[in-house]
């Protein structure tokens, strides 16, 4: 007698396990391709970011026949140039504080523009409101005499503005106030890189000890600390010169691009532009060998753990020293940042002299603004003439190779790039 077995359909454990090797391999493969998706939507969204500014810096140059200065802002007669006070902004606001107006922050202007008496802690600040214009940045609440009058509680200056951030940066927050990732170009120079031709003590236009014709050998950029310039200075073309970069902000993990080393300034000579390769973690070079930076010497004022936590790079929208919110066209983008200092104790990054790269979080290089507003994403391996050959010298004073205005960039393509009336020749074709 037959019996007629009946086989019941269903997957056997090895085919169970091959179909799920075969999806592990799968999404395996479409991970990458997913986050490299997202980081490409993230880099268009930063260029379109950057192309915003360039149309707002063109704008402003339509309406006022002048782009915005960096730093600028009511001056602190009779002070030290780098000075900061509760009562007066002392010429440290951005070119991207200028903007504001062109870039759809009619309101935010409006309420720098004018006195405010509104602290970021509820209460108005005593015995007088916040000035037009702002309080110096690096102020805190209590400076001066002031109760909640300094630019830490200034509400403006702690505003964050998604267009001044590109969305491949995750810093944020604490100990930052509005942070930003575009920076004015600032050209190939170190020395009177934040004062510009204005001199001190007394912000009096004259030539003070040979600073004035010090400044215009060295400020060589798009942009000159507080100093009014419009397109026609930019005589090697607008096409040709870079307006602006991009930088990465802090997010306090000693990163060479975003926390600078403090090097001591002796006997009027800045250390070689290399000397940073000495103080790197071998390991993993994108990082700062342990004791190198920040600079451990120096308490906070506020009793707060380190000082310089306040001096990451990218912290103050704002502020127009070249750390805060500029670029130089000396080092590649994403390589050290860098500032020199008259005593090991002495830490002020708003006006410290240095090298200040532009650098990103996009994988390669970083984006550049150029004059015309056309957007470059600039690679890691950019031309940079004889950086590395140790022949430039680099003495406080010297625009390399000497301080000669109109003289050719020892930076190669790079820093002809950042020059606005050099003459140099760009036969490179530059991607956008």
């Amino acid at each position: 007698m037959s019996r007629n077995r009946q086989r019941t359909s269903g997957f056997t454990l090895v085919e169970l396990l091959v179909v799920i090797a075969i999806i592990g391999v799968l999404v395996g493969l479409l991970l990458p391709a997913v986050q490299a998706a997202r980081e490409a939507a993230r880099r268009m969204s930063c260029s379109n970011n950057f192309k915003q500014i360039g149309i707002g810096l063109h704008n402003y140059h339509a309406a006022f026949k002048q782009i915005p200065t960096q730093q600028s802002g009511p001056a602190l007669i009779g002070s030290w140039e780098f000075a900061n006070d509760v009562n007066v902004n002392n010429m440290k606001n951005s070119f991207l504080v200028g903007l504001l107006p062109f870039v759809e922050q009619q309101g935010l202007w409006e309420r720098i523009s004018n006195p405010d008496n509104q602290g970021a802690n509820g209460a108005p600040p005593t015995p007088n409101p916040f000035p037009a214009y702002g309080p110096s940045h690096d102020t805190d609440p209590n400076a001066g005499g002031t109760t909640g009058g300094g630019g830490r509680n200034y509400v403006p200056w702690l505003t964050e503005i998604p267009m001044f951030r590109c969305p491949s940066d995750p810093g944020s927050g604490l100990p930052a106030q509005g942070r930003t990732n575009y920076g004015a170009n600032m050209g190939d120079a170190i020395h009177r890189l934040n004062a510009g031709t204005v001199t001190g003590p007394y912000y009096t236009y004259v030539d003070n000890n040979g600073r004035m014709q010090d400044a215009r050998a060295s400020c060589r950029g798009f942009f000159v600390a507080r100093t009014e310039s419009k397109f026609r200075d930019i005589i090697d073309g607008l096409s040709n010169t870079i307006a602006a970069g991009e930088i990465v902000t802090d997010i306090g993990d000693r990163d060479i691009r975003t926390n600078a080393a403090l090097f001591t300034d002796l006997n009027g000579a800045t250390p070689d532009l290399g000397s940073w390769k000495n103080q790197v973690n071998l390991e993993r070079p994108r990082f700062w060998s342990d004791g190198v930076a920040p600079n451990p010497a120096v308490p906070d004022l506020c009793g707060q753990g380190n000082w310089t936590d306040r001096y990451g790079r990218g912290y103050m929208w704002a502020a127009g020293g070249c750390y805060h919110s500029g670029i130089q066209t000396i080092r590649p983008p994403n390589s050290a940042c860098t500032l020199w200092s008259s005593n090991a104790s002495s830490w002020h990054a708003g006006y410290r002299e240095g090298v200040c790269p532009p650098g990103s979080r996009h994988q390669g290089g970083a984006h550049v603004m150029m004059g015309d507003g056309a957007v470059v994403f600039m690679t890691d391996s950019v031309d940079t003439g004889e950086l590395d050959s140790g022949t430039v010298p680099v003495r406080r004073g010297n625009v390399a190779p000497q301080p000669v205005p109109g003289s050719k960039s020892p930076y190669g393509l790079w820093g002809a790039l950042g020059t606005r009336a050099s003459r140099e020749t760009i036969e490179e074709q530059l991607n956008q």
